[in-house]
C-alpha cells in the first residue's frame, strides 16, 4: 500500500504498536481528555446574549455601515466566511460569492484567515488572533495585554469583549479608508479612546436608537440613559452572544468524552492515530483540541502578509510580531479542531481549501512549502501579489527552517480514518446555533444572512 506524509510529531513505540495491532487491549490505551463540563464556561445571561446578537450581525458597527461582524463570521461557514482571505470593507456578497466593490474598491485583501469563533466564551481561552496579540495578563490594569497597551479602555468583561472590538478598528475588515467616514478618520489620527474617540462615536450611534437604548438599560444595571452606554458594553453583550450562540461540547467526539458512547470503526481508527503514533494531540490537547500555543508549521503564506503601514513586504511572521523573540519567527497559535471539518480553509493565511490536503501538508510541512498546489487558495478575484512569498525562495526557505516538527507516515487508508475522526468532532447545536439570525434589526440596516 503506498505511504502518505500526514500530519507532524514524534512517533513513539507503543503508539507505532497499537496503529499495527487489531487487539482490544490497543483499543483501549486511546488517551482521550477528560469531558467538557459547565464549570469550564461562564454562565451567561440570555438577555445579554440577545442584545448581542442584534450587534453581532448590525453593520452599524463599520465605518461606512455595510460590514458586520457576521460578514466574517457567519454560521453558514462555519463561523467563518468560506475564503482564505476576504474583503471587509469595500466588498459585497458572502463566502466565496464575496467580490470587491468597484465603486468602492478595498485597498487590500484581509491578510490573515477568518478564524472560527467555536468556544471561545470557555474560560480557558486566555489569548485571541493568530498570532495571540491579544491575551490575558493580570499584571495591567485593565487585566489585558494588547497592542494598544495602556491605552486599552477600561471596562471590557473578558478577553474575548475585548478582541470583538478589535476588527472595527481596521481599516481592511470594518473601519474603512480614513476620506470615507468619521470614524476611520479618527483612527487614522490615532483617536481611538476617550471622549470623542471613535470607540465612543461607534457607541454614540449605538444609544442614538431607540430599542438599542431601551435593551441596554434592560440588560445592564448601571446604565440608566442612552448616555451611559459606552463601547465596552457594546463589545461585553457581543462576546456573551459568542460565548452562547458557539458553545460546542455536544459533538459525536463529546459522547465518547463522557462515556455515553463507544468508538467504533474508522473514527475509532482515527482517534487512536490522533492520540497515538500520527501526535496531534501533542498540539491539540485537552477537550479543545488546542494546547493554546504558537507553533511554526510552514503553513503558506499568502495574500498582502501582515504589515506595519510603512512597510511594503508580504511576510506573515506570527508570533515573533508579538514577542520579538527569534524563536517565534513565523509560529501561529494551534487552532481548535472542534467543527473542523466545516472551517476551511485552513491555515493563517486559508491557503488549503480542503482538510485533507492541508493534512498531507501538514505531514511534512517544511518539505511541502516548496510544493505548493496554488488551486488550494480560495480567493475572490482582485488584482494583487497574492503569492509574492510563495514566488520568494529565500523567504521560503527562512519559513522552512523554523520548523522544528518531524514528519510522520502513514497509509491512505490511515488517513481517511483521521479524516473520520475529525468529522466526529462536528457539533450540530453549535453549527446551527441556538438563538440564529435575527429577521430585522433596530438600526434598520440589512441583516447579513449569508446569502
Amino acid at each position: 500500500m503506498s505511504h502518505i506524509r500526514v500530519k507532524h510529531m514524534h512517533v513513539i513505540a507503543f503508539a507505532t504498536f497499537c496503529l499495527l495491532a487489531t487487539s482490544s487491549f490497543c483499543a483501549a490505551q486511546v488517551a482521550y481528555p477528560s469531558p467538557i463540563t459547565e464549570d469550564a464556561y461562564e454562565a451567561i445571561d440570555l438577555q445579554e446574549a440577545k442584545l448581542g446578537q442584534l450587534l453581532f450581525y448590525d453593520p452599524i458597527l463599520s465605518g461606512n455601515k455595510e460590514v458586520a461582524c457576521a460578514t466574517c463570521h457567519h454560521p453558514r461557514f462555519g463561523t467563518s466566511d468560506g475564503v482564505s482571505l476576504s474583503f471587509g470593507d469595500g466588498g459585497t456578497g458572502f463566502g466565496q460569492h464575496r467580490r470587491a466593490n468597484a465603486e468602492n474598491l478595498p485597498e487590500e485583501r484581509i491578510p490573515r484567515n477568518s478564524p472560527a469563533l467555536f468556544n471561545l466564551g470557555a474560560k480557558e481561552f486566555t489569548s485571541l488572533f493568530h498570532d495571540g496579540r491579544l491575551e490575558a495578563d493580570p499584571a495591567q490594569p485593565n487585566g489585558l495585554r494588547s497592542p494598544m497597551d495602556a491605552d486599552m479602555s477600561l471596562g471590557f468583561a473578558s478577553v474575548l469583549s475585548a478582541q470583538t472590538m478589535f476588527p472595527v478598528l481596521s481599516r481592511d475588515e470594518m473601519a474603512g479608508s480614513h476620506g470615507e467616514n468619521d470614524i476611520a478618520r479618527l483612527i487614522r489620527q490615532g483617536i481611538i479612546t476617550g471622549d470623542g474617540g471613535a470607540w465612543d462615536r461607534l457607541a454614540r450611534r449605538v444609544a442614538g436608537i431607540d430599542a438599542y437604548a431601551a435593551q441596554f438599560s434592560t440588560v445592564y444595571p448601571h446604565i440608566n440613559t442612552a448616555d451611559d452606554i459606552a463601547f465596552t458594553d457594546i463589545s461585553n453583550a457581543i462576546a456573551v452572544f459568542m460565548a452562547h450562540e458557539w458553545r460546542s461540547d455536544s459533538a459525536p467526539f463529546d459522547a465518547v468524552l463522557r462515556g455515553d458512547r463507544h468508538p467504533t470503526g474508522p473514527a475509532h481508527r482515527g482517534a487512536q492515530l490522533f492520540y497515538g503514533a500520527a501526535g496531534c494531540a501533542e498540539c491539540h490537547s485537552g477537550p479543545f483540541l488546542t494546547d493554546h500555543k504558537f507553533h511554526a508549521m510552514a503553513a503558506p503564506q499568502i495574500g498582502p502578509g501582515k504589515a506595519a503601514s510603512f512597510e511594503t513586504h508580504h511576510k506573515d511572521e506570527g508570533r515573533f510580531r508579538v514577542t520579538g523573540r527569534p524563536e517565534d519567527l513565523y509560529a501561529f497559535r494551534t487552532p481548535s479542531l472542534r467543527n473542523v471539518a466545516l472551517t476551511g480553509p485552513y491555515g493563517h493565511a486559508g491557503a488549503h481549501k480542503d482538510l485533507d490536503q492541508f493534512i498531507l501538508d501538514h505531514a511534512d510541512p517544511a518539505r511541502a512549502l516548496f510544493h505548493y498546489d496554488r488551486s488550494q487558495a480560495v480567493l475572490p478575484p482582485y488584482e494583487a501579489l497574492d503569492f509574492a512569498v510563495m514566488d520568494d525562495l529565500h523567504q521560503l526557505q527562512a519559513i522552512a527552517d523554523a520548523v522544528q516538527a518531524r514528519p510522520v507516515q502513514l497509509t491512505q487508508e490511515n488517513l481517511s480514518d483521521l479524516i473520520a475522526f475529525l468529522d466526529s468532532l462536528t457539533d450540530p447545536i453549535s453549527v446551527t446555533g441556538r438563538l440564529g439570525i435575527p429577521t430585522n434589526l433596530p438600526s434598520g440596516l440589512k441583516v447579513p444572512t449569508g446569502d
